[in-house]
């Protein structure tokens, strides 16, 4: 029996849920969002909580969806009601990005600038150094911060390029250090 799965998923105020064919619809104050769900989940929806079962919890496949699904509708929950946020850090000299609309543009120690459109439902702001992202889809919303980094990844000795804010580099050292510093 999967723990996350049996938990049942809290509807706050304003919030509507349905099942529309082989879809699930969360609706919320930021935005709707949309599913498509495995033939072998079930999912009740009452008033103030969702709850996902599965047709023969002792089928091992089964079994893994249950938890996976439950999680997503969480996410779709969540998402229509606080949104996603993520933060992307640059680092390195003359490294910087502007946005304009849609449209990030990152100048990262290329001969050109890159230009990166973001995707429908998410959209950016850049301050200092620091681009933060924002969008209802959890999915989205991390594709598109780990297309960003892609285009400069982090590098181990300075450390400069384009990283998570939460994320930590490994650093190695230089020629310097292994020679003994003669």
């Amino acid at each position: 029996m999967s723990r996350i799965g049996k938990l049942p998923i809290a509807l706050p105020a304003g919030t509507n849920a349905r099942i529309d064919g082989e879809y699930i619809i969360v609706k919320g104050p930021k935005g709707e969002l949309k599913e498509k769900l495995h033939p072998f989940i079930l999912v009740d929806i009452s008033e103030q909580e969702i709850n996902v079962k599965v047709a023969n919890p002792t089928v091992k496949k089964e079994n893994s969806m249950w938890g996976l699904f439950r999680s997503l509708i969480n996410n779709m929950v969540e998402g229509v009601n606080k949104g996603y946020e993520k933060k992307l850090e640059i680092n390195g000299v003359g490294y910087r990005a502007a946005i304009a609309g849609s449209k990030l543009t990152l100048n990262v120690g290329y001969s050109h600038p890159v230009e990166f459109v973001l995707p429908e439902g998410v959209t950016g702001s850049v301050a200092a150094n620091v681009i933060t992202l924002n969008c209802i889809d959890k999915y989205v919303l991390g594709e598109t911060a780990a297309q960003i980094r892609k285009v400069r990844k982090p590098e181990p000795y300075k450390g400069k390029g384009i990283k998570y804010s939460d994320e930590v580099i490994r650093r190695k050292a230089g020629k310097t250090a292994a020679k003994g510093g003669k």
